[in-house]
């Protein structure tokens, strides 16, 4: 049953659950599914998760779990995009007022503290992200997620450096943000003295390169 039925694609690829729910009761229950998944795979890790044991510990048939998500892997993906829609509300929010360098260093610093909190304290992210170098929705999401995060740098450089190369400070953006995952999955996997050490260096080296005249 596992393997029951292709993950269904939106139109720009990227892999999601069979159909959104559109009741409040089937909200609640896909709700209920997800936080099931989420607690056995800060468990257990998503490879060993089985859909039959999403379903018992939800409370609904298999029936019902299939109906909105074809397979564990449609389950992944709907918790790692929910990860990244929160993100990046979190990114805009922090980054829409940022008016000078000051505001930029300590508003960036911030954001990356929070990020690395959160790889410590949710074991759920940190099996999804780990394993996103070998599912290309995944690395696809990764991807659009660091694309979108650039944004809303970008929108700050901008207010910050008027006249420089556009292309150069999207460029600057997407690559500051690309690293930022990249060195947050590094971080999580040394000891936390060492994680520590390297999500700081980091930081200085995104700030200088941010903050560059």
């Amino acid at each position: 049953m596992e393997g029951r039925s292709a993950v269904p694609l939106q139109q720009d690829g990227r892999v999601s659950p069979r159909r959104a729910p559109s009741q409040q009761r089937s909200r609640e229950r896909v709700e209920r599914m997800l936080a099931a998944a989420s607690v056995l795979i800060a468990e257990q890790g998503s490879d060993a998760m089985r859909m039959g044991e999403v379903a018992e510990r939800a409370g609904v048939s298999i029936g019902s779990l299939y109906q909105f998500f074809p397979d564990k892997r449609a389950i992944v993906w709907a918790l790692a995009e929910r990860h990244t829609t929160e993100s990046q509300a979190c990114i805009a929010a922090a980054l829409k007022d940022v008016g000078d360098a000051e505001g930029l260093r300590r508003a960036f610093s911030e954001l990356v503290d929070i990020y690395y909190r959160l790889f410590l304290a949710e074991p759920v992210m940190r099996d999804i992200w780990s394993g996103t170098q070998a599912d290309k929705a995944l690395r696809e999401l990764e991807l659009a997620d660091s694309r979108a995060n650039a944004e809303f740098l970008i929108a700050v450089l901008r207010r910050l450096r008027p006249d420089a190369d556009p292309v150069a400070l999207e460029t600057t953006a997407f690559l500051v943000w690309q690293m930022g995952e990249a060195a947050m999955r590094l971080a999580i996997s040394v000891d936390r003295e060492e994680g520590d050490r390297l999500v700081a260096a980091y930081k200085r080296m995104a700030l200088r390169e941010l903050l560059a005249e």
